[in-house]
């Protein structure tokens, strides 16, 4: 073979190998349902030139068990709430990013840059914040709202009209304020008794879904249902008589969170997608989709200036959130067979 044949063949091989590097950029996304808008993933892929591929969950427990399962290594980056982020970090199933690694990490609010879930964001960045709760149809049900008697001891007219959201965390810490009893207890008495109030109330739900525990409320086939306060928002702009419920008992607050996953394939994209979300006209973005807060400076003015008006964005000053725990192991197991009963 000439030497001039060689070093064509070889050129050709080079931008073979180059176009192909190019097209194999991308970036594989574990996250929520209906959590971010595909305008803000096709404005990454333009700016970076890496295809985006997403698949979605509904629980932060399905999650789990996906990457359990063997997604791990499948995933660059997922979405876990607070408590899950702690479990995803004891179970070594997380990254850790350099500092300066993220150029823009200074973005976040002080009260926001040091969770006890992830101290000093060494493995995550704040996504969007918010409270679970319920939703009711004041048209159905005129009374008293802010109480969890509405889901757990409900009358009359709402029994076998409630959705409950598919989540263990979200459902058992709302139980247990309805119980007055501390997440992650012990006490083989008061375990028995909360088991005992969840099997009662059982027959009351109608069904247990997330992903479509908007849209079971905004037709009206159910007139309560167990709901994130952005997704109450979006179902009473279909169905006005909605009305979002912060009960005496308590509510749940959360943080989400995007985690880089340990054996990221796309490790450094996964790093670009951080700091892409960490530009605040970007993070507004999907604030505007989603209708939750969000923790960075500077995005105020890119913000839909009625998320702040909206009455699921306001719990009442004195009211009792809570952050669902990440219990021990042991304790753990108690709450995992008493899910598997209530979901038989």
């Amino acid at each position: 073979m000439s030497y001039i044949l060689r070093s064509a063949l070889t050129a050709v091989a080079i931008m073979v190998s180059a176009t192909g590097a190019h097209a194999a950029e991308k970036l594989a996304i574990y996250h929520w349902f209906e959590y971010i808008p595909q305008s803000l993933l096709d404005k990454f892929s333009q700016e970076t030139g890496i295809e985006v591929v997403m698949d979605t969950y509904d629980s932060n427990e399905s999650m789990l068990a996906t990457l359990k399962a063997g997604a791990l290594g499948t995933y660059d980056i997922a979405v876990p709430t607070d408590y899950m982020v702690s479990i995803l970090l004891s179970e070594g199933m997380l990254d850790e990013i350099a500092e300066g690694e993220r150029k823009n990490l200074g973005n976040v609010k002080a009260q926001f840059a040091d969770p006890a879930y992830d101290p000093g964001l060494k493995h995550s960045i704040p996504y969007q914040w918010g409270t679970t709760s319920f939703a009711v149809d004041t048209a159905v049900y005129p009374g008293d709202i802010n109480t969890t008697d509405i889901i757990f001891n409900p009358p009359e007219m709402l029994k076998g009209r409630i959705n409950m959201i598919d989540s263990q965390g979200e459902v058992l810490a709302l139980a247990a304020l309805h119980m007055g009893i501390p997440q992650c207890i012990q006490d083989r008495e008061k375990l028995k008794a909360l088991n005992a109030m969840l099997q009662t109330a059982k027959p009351y739900w109608a069904s247990f879904n997330s992903d479509t525990a908007k849209e079971v409320l905004a037709s009206g086939d159910v007139a309560v249902g167990m709901i994130f306060n952005g997704y109450a928002a979006k179902a009473r702009g279909a169905r006005p008589s909605l009305q979002y419920a912060f009960p005496k008992e308590g509510y749940v607050l959360w943080m989400d969170s995007v985690v880089l996953l340990k054996d990221a394939p796309n490790r450094d994209n996964a790093i670009k997608f951080m700091d892409f979300l960490l530009k605040p006209e970007n993070i507004a973005q999907v604030s505007n989709f989603a209708r939750y807060g969000q923790a960075l400076s500077g995005a105020e003015p890119y913000l839909d200036k009625a998320l702040t008006e909206e009455p699921e964005s306001n719990p009442p000053e004195n009211g009792n959130g809570v952050f669902v725990q990440a219990c021990d192991a042991q304790t753990q197991t108690v709450y995992d067979r008493m899910w598997t009963n209530l979901r038989k």
